[in-house]
């Protein structure tokens, strides 16, 4: 039984080596010359504004979170579309149930007002 799992053990192994070894090797070859524009924070071209430590507002969590929400609640839409003809007319309803309560979630959030950015 644990014959069956070498193969990935040595892969995961291997990974974990070449990661490693990629950090190490770069670091004792590379070259170190920092400077005042090495060290900045980069920000997409444009100069930093502000502080890194900064508190942002509560909707930015709230509609982040929300998204993974709804977002792993469509990853269930797959398995189903795989089996659809396997499941009949039970998996049709199933599934018409499932998006009707995600959709109801939808519209609940909505009306509360969590996905507003102001």
């Amino acid at each position: 039984m644990l014959g069956a799992y070498l193969p990935i053990l040595v892969l995961v192994v291997i990974a974990c080596l070449f990661g490693l070894g990629s950090v190490v090797f770069s670091s004792l070859i590379g070259q170190k010359k920092p400077s005042q524009v090495k060290l900045a924070p980069y920000e997409c071209g444009c100069e930093p504004v502000g502080s890194a430590r900064e508190r942002f507002s509560i909707k930015f969590y709230m509609v982040a979170m929300l998204f993974i929400l709804f977002d792993i609640e469509a990853v269930f839409l797959y398995p189903w579309a795989v089996l659809f003809k396997r499941l009949g007319m039970f998996g049709l309803v199933e599934m018409g149930l499932f998006i009707v309560i995600l959709f109801v979630g939808y519209i609940y959030v909505w009306k509360k007002g969590a996905l507003e950015w102001e």
